[in-house]
């Protein structure tokens, strides 16, 4: 009996080294995973915290395994298209209170289909287009930027899911103003007859900034039309006042030719002879 309780206690005994065992293992292999510098990662829940960290760009060599990224209050400026490539179980995107003046094409692409939150309010974004976003369904905040409102942020509202209650915060801080204008930016001093507003309420109020481009473009093809057809009249006209200045001139040289002599004929000389 005291050998049989000896051998179970062993037992128990070998057990609990193999599991403490697993769980150095596991804790090795989580050191290894780098945490960012200025970054605090925490591994079990997958949240890397990098708010106001002094980042000038979206730090690299993130764990592969992060499911919420902070990078709030930073001072970062662009986000390249391969930022986010090697996130697959990323859901939450904080990117608010940065200096975000653009997105590189394709730059959010590779964000997991399952990113429920894509936060990119309080930058710096004038312009972006649905390219840049790709087929992301995540709930998304684009408000507080100095959105220039044209026919391709019109595209790109319509296209994603907005957060509801921060969609009237989306305003337009310059607008396409009128033909020949569509697609031109224009300086806060020049701002547009819609600046100031906000872009949802200016669509339901039946604003179609996309019409206001293809009106744009219709002017455009019909002044250059115009112009075209203009050309070829005056390059008819040339042609023939050309072409008649060089006929009179030939009858005019042909005019002071000598006239030839009239040699006699037969019929002269018995004319004269009668």
């Amino acid at each position: 009996m005291g050998a049989g309780r000896r051998s179970g206690c062993r037992g128990v005994g070998g057990r609990s080294w193999l599991g403490g065992l697993l769980l150095l293992l596991g804790a090795c292999g989580r050191a290894s995973a780098q945490c960012p510098d200025n970054c605090h990662c925490t591994w079990e829940s997958g949240i890397v915290q990098c708010t106001d960290a002094g980042l000038r760009e979206v730090p690299r060599g993130l764990p592969a395994d992060t499911v919420s990224l902070h990078l709030e209050r930073n001072f970062i400026r662009t986000i390249p298209e391969s930022a986010f490539r090697d996130l697959p179980h990323l859901r939450d995107l904080y990117l608010s209170h940065n200096r975000i003046e653009s997105l590189s094409s394709g730059a959010l692409r590779h964000l997991s289909a399952d990113l429920r939150l894509l936060d990119l309010s309080h930058n710096r974004l004038r312009q972006a287009s649905r390219e840049e976003f790709g087929a992301t369904r995540a709930k998304t905040r684009l408000y507080h930027n100095p959105w220039h409102c044209d026919c391709a942020l019109q595209e790109l509202m319509e296209t994603l899911n907005l957060e509801p209650e921060t969609v009237n915060d989306i305003v337009c801080e310059s607008s396409a103003r009128g033909a020949g204008e569509g697609s031109r930016w224009e300086e806060v001093s020049g701002a547009g007859e819609h600046a100031g507003q906000p872009m949802v309420k200016l669509l339901d109020s039946g604003v179609n900034f996309c019409s206001l481009q293809r009106k744009t473009t219709d002017v455009a093809m019909l002044v250059t039309m115009f112009v075209w057809f203009f050309m070829v009249i005056v390059y008819v006209v040339y042609y023939v006042r050309q072409n008649q200045a060089e006929a009179r001139r030939h009858l005019e040289y042909l005019k002071s030719l000598p006239s030839p002599r009239k040699t006699p004929t037969e019929t002269d000389t018995l004319s004269t002879g009668f």
